[in-house]
């Protein structure tokens, strides 16, 4: 039986209050089909909404699962409840696939540009009403009104899809300060990340500095056996790094899916597990020079360079170099 972790839920204002109560004026949760500016067309031209510019200061963490029901948008939830700071979850799938339609304590209703808002203690849940046919169709986010703020992106699309397509969804992957890739402990799940990992390395290989990987299963010491090599030289490579983190599975969870009700304490301290080695992994990172060249104060990896950091660059120019040859021999995959 899981232990619930039941936080002191903070005071709603009257300015919530009252948004909620027009929205609910207004027929915006009712499962009718909706007019007025927030309802869209179906768009599976695939060319695109726009282009997303952060706000200055608002830090973006993006995440993307595997496989579907890998547990991405739980993940996702939990990294923003364990900030300290202003955070914000942002799911980018397709409505009828949202994993938090039902995870808010406050409803806030539809914006303008057609997201649906709502709270869970002290961040904002954003999830899209759009009927988009594609990762290129998905309307780009509210604009960040808090200085600083984390933004989770629950990426939502499947993976190789978004990774793929020009689109906002694509660059903000490439620029986020770290990527989580979120997966199951079973053999599929990890195949899945593998091919993933190949995936990501032949489009976006800037994005393996600031790779994370969250693993939904029992505590690594239990996985099934030969679970770590089923997935190819790329899955173990990562999961011999520091940043591997278990999101322990929780039945009653796994069961019901996100609501308001508290998550789990031991997916809640994995979730601020995760947030920290990405804040300490990211803290000392440099932003890449614009020039688009290295620094040659700086390593490969982003640590300052001193006269002993020779060894570890040649190790880690050497990984990324194995990681890039095995993306291009390795092209058949079984699911």
């Amino acid at each position: 039986m899981s232990t619930a972790y039941a936080p002191t839920r903070p005071a709603i204002s009257v300015d919530e209050l009252k948004r909620a109560w027009h929205a609910v004026q207004a027929g915006q949760f009712r499962r009718t089909n909706r007019t007025g500016p927030a309802a869209r067309q179906l768009d599976i031209g695939g060319e695109g909404v726009g282009v997303w510019e952060p706000s200055e200061g608002e830090q973006v963490v993006a995440l993307l699962g595997a496989a579907g029901s890998a547990g991405t948008s739980t993940v996702a939830l939990a990294l923003a409840l364990a900030a300290e700071r202003t955070a914000r979850v942002v799911e980018c799938g397709p409505a009828i696939a949202s994993g938090l339609a039902s995870a808010s304590t406050a409803e806030l209703g539809t914006d303008e540009t057609g997201w649906h808002q709502g709270r869970r203690d002290r961040v904002l849940l954003e999830r899209t009403s759009e009927l988009a046919g594609g990762p290129a169709s998905t309307p780009t986010p509210i604009v960040a009104t808090h200085p600083g703020q984390l933004t989770i992106l629950d990426i939502g699309w499947e993976a190789s899809q978004v990774l793929t397509t020009t689109g906002w969804l694509s660059t903000a992957i490439d620029d986020a300060r770290a990527v989580v890739m979120v997966t199951t402990a079973t053999i599929p799940g990890f195949r899945r990340l593998d091919a993933l990992l190949e995936l990501l390395g032949d489009v976006q290989p800037n994005v393996r500095h600031r790779l994370h990987l969250a693993v939904v299963g029992p505590r690594r010491k239990k996985w099934p056996r030969g679970l770590e090599h089923s997935g190819g030289l790329a899955t173990r490579q990562v999961l011999d790094s520091d940043r591997v983190v278990e999101i322990p599975h929780d039945r009653e969870l796994a069961t019901s899916g996100l609501d308001s009700r508290p998550l789990p304490e031991a997916v809640l301290t994995a979730g601020a597990e995760l947030l920290a080695q990405i804040d300490e992994r990211t803290a000392s990172v440099p932003p890449t020079p614009d020039s688009g060249g290295s620094d040659p104060m700086v390593t490969d990896s982003g640590q300052p360079r001193t006269s002993d950091s020779s060894s570890a660059e040649q190790h880690d120019t050497e990984v990324g170099r194995t990681f890039r040859g095995f993306a291009e021999g390795n092209r058949t995959w079984s699911h």
